[in-house]
Order: C-alpha cells, then structure tokens, then sequence
C-alpha cells in the first residue's frame, strides 16, 4: 500500500474515532437503550419503503444518463452496477465502488468507462446541488444563522450552488482546461495519454448531450425526487422515535448536515462523522442528546445496511472483482 493511501486511512481513522469518542462522551447509555427499545416498527418500514423509492430514483437517473450511448439499456441492468457501487464503497476506502462501477461492468451496459466516468461526475454534481438547497430551505425554515450554524456565509452556499448548476449547464467552457491537461499526459505516457484521450472525448460529449435543457431537466426532476424520498427516510425515523424525538421536522436539516458531514475524511460508512453531525443538527433544534443518538444510528443503520446486502449479495452472484484501473489502459 501507497504511503499516501496509508496515510488517507490513518486520517480517516483518526476523524471517526474523535467524533465517536465525542458521541460517547455525551449520551447516556441507559436512555439511549430506553429510546430504541420503543422505536416504532411500522415507520421502520415505511422508512425502508423510501429508501427503495429513492434508489429506484436514483437507477432511473443514472440509467437516464446512459442512454445516448446505449439506447436500450434496462432498468435492471443498471440497477445491480449502482447497487454494488455503493456496496463497496460503504466497506472499501478510496471510493473504490466508484472505480469497480466505472470499470467492471462495461459490457453489462454496453457502454465505455469513459461515459459512465461522465455520468458519476454529474451524479456527484447533482447530489451536491440538491443537499446544498436543501441545507438553505432548511437553515431559512428554522430561523437559523447560516454561519453560526453551517461554518459558512450563505453567500459561499449561493456560490457554490450556481457555480455546478454553471458546470451541469455550461461544460464546454471547461472543455479547454481538459484538453490541456490530457495534452500533459500524453507527453508523459504517449500509450496511455491517447487512449486517454478516446476516453475523454466519450465523456466530453456525453457531459454536452446531458447539458441541454430538456435532458438536464428531467436529470434535476429524477435528483428531486431521490433526495426527497430520502428526506421521508429521516422523517420516518424521526416519527418511529415518539415521544422521544420532541421535533420531527428537525430530520429535514438533519439530512442536508449529515449528508455534508460525509465530506469529511473518515472510514467507509462515514462510521462516527455522519452520526455526529447528525445528532448536532437534530439537538440544535431541541431534541435531547439520547434521543438524537438514537435517531443518527437508526438513520445511518437504514442508509448503510439495504444497499451493503443487495450490492453484495449482486457481486456474489455474478462473481464480479474489482478492477485493476491499469488494465483499461494497457499498451
């Protein structure tokens, strides 16, 4: 192992096992038991219910994506690849379902590495976009300071937001930049700076397809609708918790803050920072300690559990291994 991916793990480690050590500093063993021994099944179940709504929002779009390169592309086909994407990020470090969802399933999607590179970067764009509106309407609905609360100014927030709605709208303009830098690496492997560039052209056209309005649009409605069914998660469990979650609507900011808490550097699961920063948005609204704890791990349990099991379960049967990244670009 890289001295520089040990040193990644060593830091990711180090963050969960601070903000795990702060949780347990501050709860009380005893009423936390107390608070999950009553949680409410059936909103358990309505919880999971809008996780598969959301993921199923979530395949739509991505498969939405892909269609240009692969015009009869299945529901079910993409379904198993995002599945196990998650899977193994939720297990491996470095992003690694990433790289396995770019890599080992070309043929099943009957398209290049080079599109489906395109499509997670406007995945990854489109997410943020949605968590960060989502962070605003709920910092303005609860009254709360933006830079008190979130670290930032919400001139940084609006900023921000336009700057990938400029990207997701506008990608030719960083078409030139891309160019340069193949340009670099071609110098410095001729081999694989070319083949490269085969790529990159793939996914510059793709990135231009998905830019126009009409396609962009429905790419926004099908992101819409994945992050609010999963903001009926955090409510679900929220009311699964009564009496003892005294706020139900805190879930709504609980959402967008734990969901940017994963940027921090931590394990994979985000085990620790999305629970911390959760129970920070869900007492800041009045919700005791105990009763926060509670409602972070039941929400982190929901989101890290349905996906781990069906991705892995989809890689067992299909006996799929990571990839070597190398191998796309032998000589």
């Amino acid at each position: 192992m890289k001295a520089t991916q040990m040193a990644r793990i060593t830091l990711g480690l180090v963050f969960a096992s601070f903000f795990i050590w702060l949780i347990a500093k501050q709860v009380n063993f005893a009423e936390l038991s107390s608070v999950l021994a009553n949680t409410n099944p059936e909103w358990i179940f309505a919880a999971l219910v809008a996780f598969c709504c959301g993921y199923a929002c979530r395949i739509a779009r991505w498969r939405k994506m892909l269609l240009q390169d692969s015009p009869t592309l299945s529901f079910k086909n993409c379904a198993g690849p995002l599945l196990a994407s998650f899977a193994v990020n939720n297990v491996l470090p470095f992003r690694s379902g990433d790289v396995m969802r770019a890599f080992a399933f070309n043929r099943q999607l009957k398209t290049s590495s080079g599109i489906v590179l395109a499509s997670l970067f406007v995945e990854r764009l489109l997410d943020l976009l949605m968590v960060l509106l989502m962070l605003g309407a709920a910092l303005t609905m609860f009254h709360l300071d933006f830079e008190r609360f979130a670290g930032v100014g919400s001139m940084m927030l609006i900023s921000l937001s336009l700057l990938i709605i400029l990207v997701l709208l506008f990608p030719r303009l960083f078409t030139p930049l891309i160019r340069v830098l193949n340009r670099i690496i071609i110098k410095l492997s001729p081999g694989f700076g070319y083949k490269l560039a085969v790529e990159i052209n793939k996914g510059l056209n793709t990135l231009l397809h998905l830019a126009k309005k009409g396609t962009m649009l429905k790419l926004i409605l099908w992101s819409c609708a994945a992050w609010l069914s999963e903001g009926m998660l955090f409510w679900c469990v929220a009311m699964a918790l009564l009496p003892a979650i005294e706020l139900t609507q805190a879930a709504w900011l609980a959402l967008p803050v734990g969901t940017l808490a994963t940027l921090i550097p931590g394990t994979p699961g985000y085990i620790g920072t999305f629970d911390y920063f959760t129970i920070k948005a869900m007492t800041s609204l009045g919700n005791t300690t105990a009763a926060s704890t509670a409602y972070a791990l039941l929400v982190h349990a929901l989101l890290w559990l349905p996906p781990t099991l069906t991705g892995g379960l989809y890689l067992l049967a299909n006996n799929i291994q990571k990839p070597r990244i190398k191998n796309e670009y032998d000589t």
